[in-house]
């Protein structure tokens, strides 16, 4: 831990959610294929393992999948360091879930477990953007045209792409603001930086990473192996 930052006294927990639907991978759960022998989930689970600036690591996954899970984390030596717990319906309810479970930290970092290159380093700068306002995503700027089409497929508004963010995970809140957001906010979201931005408060950016992609489809998988075989090139 950076002693010299604001939060180095703080308690930090982590929640690795691992308990998505893998629709678009044709079926097949990302979170468990297999890359390099072993579940794709836990390469996120131990960059939070192995960080000393990390007290506490739920890992949030599927009900169906809670027996396999566990068994995996016995098998891999993280019982004693990651709690695992069942999520729910949507990822908003997962992480609520995942939630309830960290307890005595002052900070709260959110990861998809589908992220399997999250850098060490991410972790630390989210924390020290997350002092101005209590809240920080990482980001990268879109290169692509953004354009919003109506449901007949017509484009009916181009936006100015300088403006615009592919945001990341993992993102940090203050505890109580999170939780707050979390009791507060119904409506069905993509992240929980939105939950905040609904509540009217400020989320900071920090700059992401080009290689923390996330899983979403079966060719993803490759981009991924290359990264972590250390042979990809932006």
């Amino acid at each position: 831990m950076s002693d010299g930052s604001e939060w180095a006294k703080d308690k930090v927990g982590a929640i690795v959610v691992a308990a998505g639907s893998s629709q678009r991978m044709g079926g097949v759960d990302k979170l468990y294929v297999s890359i390099q022998g072993r579940p794709l989930f836990t390469f996120a689970l131990e960059t939070f393992v192995n960080s000393s600036i990390i007290n506490q690591i739920v890992l949030v996954t599927a009900p169906s999948m809670l027996d396999v899970t566990r068994s995996v984390i016995q098998e891999i030596g993280y019982s004693d360091l990651v709690k695992v717990c069942p999520g729910g319906d949507r990822r908003q309810d997962s992480v609520r879930l995942g939630l309830q479970s960290v307890s005595n930290c002052t900070w709260v970092i959110v990861h998809d477990g589908a992220r399997p290159c999250v850098d060490p380093g991410l972790i630390e700068m989210g924390l020290n953007a997350a002092q101005e306002t209590g809240a920080a995503v990482p980001g990268i700027p879109l290169s692509d045209t953004v354009k919003l089409v109506d449901v007949k497929g017509r484009i009916k508004r181009t936006f100015d792409r300088n403006k615009l963010w592919s945001i990341q995970t993992p993102q940090i809140f203050r505890k109580e603001l999170l939780e707050k957001a979390h009791n507060s906010i119904v409506d069905s979201v993509t992240d929980d930086a939105t939950m905040i931005e609904k509540m009217g408060h400020v989320v900071k950016i920090f700059p992401g990473s080009r290689e923390n992609i996330k899983i979403t489809w079966p060719s993803d998988l490759i981009i991924i192996q290359s990264i972590l075989k250390g042979e990809f090139e932006e």
